[in-house]
């Protein structure tokens, strides 16, 4: 698929309506690595990780807006219970990172990330496959990486996501709009590696018939989708944790 030009996005008219960077960070818990992963010169941005096994899975994680790594850490400790590691990367601005959020860097910075992730879980012996999940924001850098097919992807995880570019086109000329949103549609579409799509019933932010458009478009002969009865945009787990992490857990280990 032929590359396509977002720079029109990065106008911070723009991102100031998609991005909310919040600064938190925390000290690093018992049994986490926190990693400092260079983006650009003089940027990094920050990522956590939480381990469960050398030869366990892995999980890329990518959150939604107004989020941190370390709003994970009570988190993360489920997903180790199913058997996976789990690294959450931070966006620019957000967290310990540096640098400013724009989206054509939100999406080089995953591509980025997986390759230095590769090379230093490598380094310390994990060595199980690993999969890319994005949450609401996060699902632009899952289509990112999974569209690339990297053979070092095992598959993809989207949550709360939609195949649009949302906020990030308002302002924009409505024709200019509606190109990009075709050539980010069809990103999506192209997406041939495993795929679990996961979304609330009653989500008034990304409605449920725009994640099932999503799930049908996909590529992939190898895909699932979990619809959590009751649930918004932003409590899945809260209305549907047992079915969540089974969905996951099945998904990887099937």
């Amino acid at each position: 698929m032929s590359e396509v030009d977002y720079s029109v996005l990065d106008d911070p008219e723009i991102s100031m309506n998609s991005f909310y960077p919040r600064g938190d960070w925390t000290d690093t818990p018992d049994g986490v690595s926190d990693y400092t992963i260079n983006v650009a010169e003089d940027i990094s941005v920050s990522c956590r990780f939480f381990p469960a096994g050398p030869s366990s899975p892995t999980i890329l994680f990518f959150y939604g807006n107004g989020e941190t790594a370390v709003d994970y850490n009570s988190i993360a400790p489920l997903y180790n219970q199913i058997g996976v590691n789990f690294f959450v990367a931070d966006y620019r601005g957000y967290g310990k990172s540096g640098g400013t959020p724009a989206f054509t860097t939100m999406l080089s910075d995953a591509n980025t990330v997986l390759e230095s992730m590769q090379i230093v879980l490598g380094a310390s012996g994990f060595n199980g496959p690993i999969y890319v999940m994005g949450r609401s924001l996060g699902r632009h850098s899952a289509f990112e990486v999974a569209a690339k097919e990297n053979p070092g992807v095992s598959g993809v995880i989207i949550e709360s996501g939609r195949p649009s570019l949302g906020q990030f086109t308002y302002g924009l000329p409505p024709e200019q709009a509606q190109e990009l949103e075709d050539a980010y549609r069809a990103k999506a579409a192209s997406i041939a590696i495993p795929a679990l799509v996961i979304h609330g019933e009653i989500d008034q932010l990304a409605p449920l018939e725009h994640a099932e458009a999503m799930f049908q478009s996909f590529a992939s002969e190898d895909k699932k989708m979990l619809m959590v009865p009751g649930a918004g945009h932003n409590d899945l787990l809260f209305k549907g944790l047992d079915a969540y992490f089974t969905a996951i857990r099945d998904f990887i280990f099937r």
